[in-house]
């Protein structure tokens, strides 16, 4: 018989369901996702750490767990899962394994609660919550994930070098880094000095051609160290490209300000203008904070069609620029991939 478990909001709202994941309860921030395919990578994405994520769309599972050349990361980042329905039986010729015994594997809980659109609503009206998942009883209680420096937990430890004969050296600090933005620069021929979100870049003799500021989790108010660090390179005039939390540290860095968004914004389909082009994109996003102050002598360079809010800003004269959403993609569309090839132009 199928063990049942509860998810449970800060507010008290308690949901019955059945667990098919691990065997232990977890604390986190419980967002959703209208996302329609790409769980392995959405599921294993550094960004979704801390965070009990409720999939809006019902099958899940049905395509099983590729091999791990095809994850965001080296684990599952997620600290719980809610889905509609969750297949068992799963039909593919990258499958290696059910999403059950992945999820088992690295001891994430979930639970299949058939009424996610209530959930959704729930999140999206009252905005997110905190709360917990619930198994055998055992109440982990309300951890405040956002209160930690969750950059600095999803980083790695030491300085990795990837393509030693890149032509040009590009600095990526990984607070939480996708591994499809590595990528991305490696088939430009970028050499690839992946460090800790701390690391100090100007100790070494090394010169940079480049910074990137990857994705992340969290506060970006947070990462104070990978603020002042990009605010020397900046000094440098050492071109930047801030991804996602590199968004909203690149902002930071130049004196703006960001906010928390009241239910944030994840899936593969939100419509991005490029400000003075008219052209809209259709981008991956996974955050839940945002720019509100455009720093002086920036501009913004996207808006998101749905709401307004800033998903990028671009120096008036210097090659510093960032956006909010992912160009790497994985899950979803390719549009913005370009914005790799404009920051190997600046280099």
């Amino acid at each position: 018989m199928a063990k049942s478990g509860q998810l449970v909001f800060a507010d008290g709202t308690t949901i019955e369901g059945r667990s098919f994941g691990a065997d232990r309860s977890s604390p986190g921030e419980i967002v959703f996702s209208t996302g329609m395919v790409g769980y392995p990578e959405s599921f294993t994405d550094p960004s979704y750490s801390g965070q009990i994520l409720v999939m809006t769309y019902p099958l899940v599972g049905n395509y099983g767990i590729p091999e791990a050349k095809y994850w965001e990361s080296e684990k599952i980042q997620i600290a719980g899962l809610v889905v509609s329905s969750y297949i068992d039986t799963p039909n593919h010729f990258q499958s290696t394994k059910t999403l059950a015994t992945w999820l088992k594997e690295y001891r994430v809980p979930a639970l299949e609660i058939k009424d996610t659109r209530f959930l959704a609503k729930k999140i999206r009206d009252e905005g997110v919550q905190l709360g917990r998942i619930i198994i055998d009883g055992v109440d982990p209680g309300i951890v405040d994930v956002n209160a930690e420096n969750l950059a600095a937990q999803a980083s790695l430890e030491g300085v990795r070098i990837i393509n030693e004969k890149g032509t040009k050296t590009v600095a990526v600090f990984d607070c939480g880094v996708k591994n499809n933005i590595i990528k991305n620069l490696v088939d430009r021929n970028i050499r690839v000095v992946r460090v800790p979100w701390d690391y100090d870049i100007f100790t070494l003799d090394e010169k940079y051609d480049g910074v990137l500021l990857s994705n992340g989790p969290g506060d970006p108010k947070t990462a104070v160290k990978t603020i002042e660090i990009a605010r020397q390179a900046m000094e440098r005039d050492i071109p930047i490209f801030g991804i996602c939390l590199g968004n909203q540290i690149l902002a930071l860095a130049a004196g703006g300000d960001t906010y928390k968004l009241k239910f944030g914004h994840r899936s593969q389909n939100q419509p991005c203008i490029q400000e003075g082009t008219g052209r809209c994109y259709l981008t991956t996003q996974n955050h839940g904070f945002a720019v509100g102050e455009i720093p002086k002598d920036f501009k913004p360079w996207f808006t998101n069609a749905n709401d307004g809010t800033n998903e990028g800003i671009h120096h008036v004269s210097k090659p510093f620029f960032s956006v909010q959403f992912h160009p790497e993609a994985t899950p979803g569309p390719s549009d913005t991939e370009w914005l790799f090839d404009y920051f190997v132009e600046k280099l």
